[in-house]
């Protein structure tokens, strides 16, 4: 089970609701005239996109996987920092994928990989010491066996915060508890050197194990999206259903993941262990990505790593063949969303600080309300589509 399952649940959401990619909200015109594209041609669009973003993402979680088998194989502070800046840039790709979830595809199904990929919060002693606990964590029990099969199992056994894998469980490794207001953790290379820090060893063994799983999901799901391959065939031949499903990803992002677990949550308690990507303080960038993902599929364009464009059949194109102004509304709103989120600034877990006036509280709470009205917005662009059936995870 997933932590936004754990906090919301899934529930019916009643029709009635009325390199790093820097994203520019601007306005993004449909790539196909609305005459042309039909729900066979958005969701065999939509294949393509999918395929292209985990493509992207695999080539740079095994970038960061080199960046991480360098800092192993000699551990120092350029090399330590090198890491932090692959997994960044590993980030960047992975937040726009967000917007395929949450309809049973090949992540997260009954059998996918989602729970070791992005699961959150986690308990930090279930991996490795913390204040005040030296000796916490798995990384210091030598009785446990650290082997792929090992960190799959132990992810969360006997509670949805014990995360042994993933890139938060990756995050924590290289960066640490993030104990300072005014930046990230501070963990030492120190840690994974031999002599200078306990169980070093089984530290940078479990690094370069946890990258490993992380690799291979990630290579399962291009494979799941490859052309031919049955889950894409299926997904192709769904038509309408699989507008659906589409519709269902980004409204289930937009208002129950995103607007309230990722945000309304950590607005209400203050609390730094609410923040998605707290040890690195890269939530900022968290949210914009996933602003950015629902773009990517609503507009049917995706600007890839190395910077070469993917456009075709679009959701808004298809939208506006049935109600032209609802497909504007929608678009303009989703654009919205993205710059108010792109104006949070970092870190994150001061922006959510303070008084109800507080200029990040402000901030922090308008990008909410523009995605509560883009989740709005999205559920009549699918009934104009004559879409009435909706199961959204819903705050």
């Amino acid at each position: 089970m997933t932590q936004w399952g754990r906090w919301m649940g899934v529930g019916a959401l009643a029709l009635g609701l009325a390199g790093t990619v820097q994203a520019q909200a601007v306005a993004v015109a449909p790539s196909t005239t609305a005459q042309a594209v039909d729900a066979a041609a958005v969701a065999r669009h939509y294949a393509v996109l999918v395929h292209a973003t985990y493509e992207d993402t695999l080539g740079a979680a095994l970038s960061l996987q080199q960046r991480l088998l360098a800092l192993v194989a000699e551990p120092s502070a350029e090399r330590l920092e090198a890491a932090r800046q692959a997994w960044r840039d590993a980030r960047e790709a992975y937040g726009q994928t967000e917007a395929f979830r949450f309809y049973g595809g090949p992540i997260d199904d009954d059998k996918g990989p989602e729970g070791r990929l992005n699961a959150w919060p986690l308990d930090e002693s279930y991996i490795d010491y913390v204040k005040g606990k030296p000796g916490a964590g798995f990384i210091n029990n030598r009785r446990i066996v650290i082997s792929k099969a090992g960190i799959a199992g132990l992810n969360e056994r006997g509670g949805e915060e014990n995360i042994s894998a993933g890139w938060h469980a990756i995050e924590f490794l290289l960066w640490g508890q993030d104990q300072r207001a005014d930046g990230a953790g501070q963990r030492s290379f120190e840690d994974y050197v031999d002599g200078k820090a306990p169980n070093a060893d089984r530290r940078r063994q479990a690094l370069t194990v946890i990258t490993e799983l992380l690799v291979d999901d990630l290579r399962s799901l291009v494979r799941a999206w490859q052309p031919g391959a049955p889950y894409r065939s299926r997904f192709e031949a769904g038509a309408q259903e699989s507008v659906r499903k589409i519709i269902v990803g980004l409204g289930s992002l937009s208002r129950g993941e995103l607007a309230g677990e990722r945000m309304e949550v950590a607005l209400n308690t203050q609390d730094q262990e609410d923040e998605h990507s707290c040890f690195s303080d890269n939530t900022h960038r968290d949210i914009v990505t996933n602003a950015l993902g629902i773009r990517n599929v609503w507009t049917g364009r995706y600007v890839r790593t190395n910077g070469s464009v993917i456009e075709g059949a679009s959701l808004q194109a298809l939208v506006a063949g049935r109600d032209a102004a609802l497909a504007a509304r929608t678009g303009r709103q989703i654009e919205d969303s993205l710059a108010a989120a792109q104006a949070i600034q970092a870190p994150f877990d001061q922006e959510i600080l303070g008084g109800a006036n507080a200029p990040g509280r402000q901030r922090v709470q308008a990008t909410i309300q523009s995605l509560v009205q883009q989740s709005k917005d999205l559920v009549a662009a699918a009934q104009a589509l004559g879409i009435t059936r909706l199961t959204l995870v819903k705050p």
